[in-house]
C-alpha cells in the first residue's frame, strides 16, 4: 500500500492531484493518436464528473503599457488557480512552455500544468509563476529551458 507524502512546497497540490488523474483517465480510456480537441473535450466531461470547477477556452488580456491588445486562450482556468494547458504528440515543446508562462503571468496565477497527450502515454510539466520580489534571477533574464 503506498502512503501519500504532503509536500509543502507544491502549489495547488490536492487540486493538482484531482487535474492529472481527469488527464490519466482520459488517456487511459481514448489512447493515442487523437486531436488536441477531443482530448479537450474529454477533459471538459472529465472535469463535470469530478465535479471540477473550470472554464474552458478562457480568455485572458494580453496587455502592452496597461493597454489591452489582444487576447491569449487558456485550454482551461480551473477553479481560478491554476492553468491547464494540453498538447497532443509526443514533443515537448519549449513554445509549449513559454505559452503557458506568458498565460501566468497575464492572470497573476502561480500553477499551470502542461500536458501532453502521445503514442507512450500522457506526461504533464508543473509550470510555476514566480513573482519578480521572490525570483533570483535579474529582471532582464528569460526563460530558455
Amino acid at each position: 500500500m503506498y502512503k501519500r507524502v504532503k509536500r509543502e512546497d507544491l502549489i495547488e497540490p490536492e487540486l493538482s492531484y484531482r487535474i492529472v488523474g481527469v488527464l490519466f483517465r482520459v488517456y487511459n480510456e481514448l489512447g493515442p493518436g487523437l486531436h488536441e480537441k477531443y482530448y479537450q473535450r474529454a477533459c471538459t466531461a472529465g472535469f463535470e464528473e469530478q465535479t471540477i470547477n473550470f472554464k474552458q477556452q478562457a480568455p485572458i488580456p494580453m496587455k502592452f503599457l496597461e493597454k489591452e491588445i489582444g487576447k491569449y486562450f487558456a485550454d482551461f482556468i480551473v477553479d481560478e488557480k491554476v492553468i491547464v494547458e494540453l498538447k497532443a504528440g509526443n514533443q515537448i515543446n519549449r513554445k509549449h512552455a513559454k505559452q503557458v508562462i506568458a498565460y501566468l503571468k497575464s492572470t497573476g496565477l502561480q500553477l499551470g500544468i502542461l500536458a501532453y497527450f502521445g503514442k507512450d502515454g500522457v506526461f504533464f510539466k508543473r509550470i510555476i509563476n514566480i513573482p519578480e520580489e521572490k525570483n533570483p534571477l535579474p529582471s532582464n533574464s528569460h526563460y530558455s529551458g
